[in-house]
């Protein structure tokens, strides 16, 4: 098992710096002007823009300015601004060219509301979908099969964002029936009551999918010839259902769970912006408009980072979920 994380590391680093490397040569290699982001002015004259690009370092050959950002995520950087030296430690993902700012602070002090959201919706989705699912396989062919399928279908058919915005408009703003978002200085409740209707909307939305996809998982795990056996022994049904079949069908569960999950941490773009969530994802939206590049990049790094590690994590719980799977 070691030799198979320590080689699926190696892969894993090697996606994260083909990502830094891409993205990088992708916003400051592109035609666009990145030092426009940082002009007060609509248009800036050509001397004040001049003054701005060597200030912040953009008129040094492209290499020079990757090996310098890739030295930042290692060691930290110093930037100078207003002709002072200010420090980012490391990992420096850069300043922002419009809060000046650094990234660190722009980023990791939203991306706890990020994560509390994800985990939220993922609790929702998981309970729901799941346990929707297996009534659904269960009841094979049934009336209620039927209903929750098409319930499913039904939901996952209409556009997210509708949805959003109707329940941020009537029970949240106009019926009062769950509370608006609020910091976490507002205090711990007020934040994570203002935290279910984004949550629940999220989780429920979601949870069409993970009804099909527990549905067929199950479906196929109650037919194979294992479960016949238990069942031809006299095991309990209850047993049998559990123990051994819903254990071996978790196995595509869990990769959709964890990319899901991967998703939802990198940013509920749509999610954050309709219910005034400040999350990573609202503020790498903004940062999207304003053209902030470093801003931008430290998303797109963070993201692949966390898509990275939640693969890895769920190919080593295979071998926990599935006694099937063995990691070689």
């Amino acid at each position: 098992m070691l030799t198979y994380i320590l080689r699926r590391l190696a892969l894993a680093l090697s996606v994260i710096l083909a990502t830094l490397v891409s993205a990088f040569l992708l916003f400051f290699a592109g035609p666009s002007d990145p030092a426009q982001a940082m002009c007060p002015e609509t248009r800036c004259n050509p001397q004040r823009l001049q003054q701005i690009t060597q200030s912040i370092g953009l008129d040094k050959p492209l290499s020079v300015q990757f090996l310098e950002y890739f030295k930042g995520l290692f060691v930290g950087r110093d930037f100078l601004y207003a002709g002072d030296t200010v420090h980012c430690g490391a990992p420096c993902l850069g300043f922002s060219f419009v809060t000046r700012r650094s990234v660190n602070d722009e980023l990791f002090t939203r991306f706890p509301n990020t994560v509390v959201l994800a985990l939220m919706a993922a609790v929702v989705f998981v309970t729901v979908g799941v346990t929707l699912g297996i009534i659904a396989a269960v009841r094979r062919g049934s009336a209620t099969d039927r209903g929750l399928v098409g319930a499913s279908q039904v939901l996952g058919s209409i556009p997210y964002y509708v949805l959003a915005l109707l329940v941020a408009l009537y029970p949240v703003i106009l019926w009062n029936v769950l509370p608006q978002y609020s910091a976490i200085s507002a205090g711990v409740g007020p934040y994570f009551l203002g935290m279910l209707a984004p949550a629940l909307i999220l989780g429920f939305v979601t949870s069409a999918s993970y009804v099909r996809y527990t549905r067929n998982s199950m479906i196929e795990t109650l037919s194979m010839d294992y479960i016949r056996t238990a069942r031809s022994k006299g095991i309990n049904e209850r047993t049998v259902l559990f123990k051994h079949g819903f254990r071996a069908a978790m196995s595509p569960i869990a990769t959709i769970l964890g990319l899901d999950i991967a998703a939802l941490l990198t940013g509920t773009l749509i999610t954050e912006q309709i219910f005034g969530v400040d999350g990573i994802g609202r503020r790498g939206l903004a940062a999207l408009k304003a053209f902030d590049l470093p801003v931008i990049m430290g998303t797109v790094l963070i993201g692949a980072v966390v898509v990275v590690v939640m693969n890895l994590v769920v190919d080593i719980a295979y071998s926990f979920i599935d006694p099937r799977v063995r990691l070689s």
